[in-house]
């Protein structure tokens, strides 16, 4: 889970077409050379976590959403410059935001179904065949408040009895988690990332159809995907862990 003084690196990736007209053994020895040089940024630079979730509809090149945790700027700094780095970087679709972690301790006790323990991959430098994890669905929210939205009082905005519906729909639905990132360049659709996790595609349908109620539904704007946990097991095994 993150620390509030942690960098992330929030990443909306996929391959380009050019890609796949490359021979089988020019992938699997560029995608060998990217593997090796990205777990050697990790060590380096003390790699806190990396999830990947896959969307269920692609948009356009972008497939994978990517949350990268590092406990320094310098971190995410070599992270983004080794992900580019030739040969395999050209064919890649990115694109960052850098961000802080936000209301860390209070979204972590809107949990009531935590997530499963990953089982961590031995060698993590060998890839595996990397496919989702279809035991939970993953909403990914960008939003902001409209213009001027902020400076509308919070009892006419309905914030109180909004936070305490979604409260009550975490209980009900059993959500996994909860997490927000606040971005460190605002972008003009929004300011804020959501990765919210629940078991079932009706229990994310619940969550999103509160979000949206009025009163405060209206004063924001806000974007949403569905996704998969992508190779959950894997990625956690880039992690360098003490001892």
């Amino acid at each position: 889970m993150s620390d509030d003084d942690s960098v992330v690196v929030l990443f909306k990736g996929g391959r380009l077409p050019a890609w796949h007209d490359l021979a089988p053994e020019t992938r699997d020895a560029y995608e060998q050379e990217h593997i090796d040089l990205m777990l050697a940024v990790a060590r380096e630079h003390g790699l806190r976590r990396i999830e990947g979730f896959r969307l269920i509809t692609a948009q356009g090149p972008w497939v994978r959403y990517w949350v990268i945790e590092f406990p320094t700027m310098a971190g995410a700094e070599a992270w983004i410059e080794a992900e580019i780095r030739p040969p395999y970087g050209p064919f890649g679709y990115y694109e960052y935001e850098l961000a802080r972690p936000h209301q860390v301790e209070l979204l972590r006790s809107w949990v009531s179904r935590p997530r499963p323990i990953v089982t961590l991959v031995a060698e993590p430098s060998r890839r595996p065949e990397l496919t989702v994890r279809r035991d939970s669905i993953v909403i990914l929210l960008f939003g902001r408040w409209h213009p001027g939205s902020e400076l509308v009082d919070p009892v006419t905005r309905g914030d109180e009895e909004h936070n305490e519906l979604m409260q009550r729909v975490a209980r009900e639905h059993g959500l996994m988690r909860i997490e927000a990132f606040r971005l460190l360049g605002p972008k003009a659709d929004y300011h804020r990332a959501w990765v919210i996790e629940f078991p079932t595609l009706e229990d994310a349908e619940a969550w999103l159809e509160a979000e949206v109620l009025p009163p405060h539904g209206r004063y924001s704007s806000k974007t949403y995907f569905l996704a998969r946990p992508w190779a959950p097991d894997y990625f956690a095994s880039w992690v360098t862990r003490p001892g």
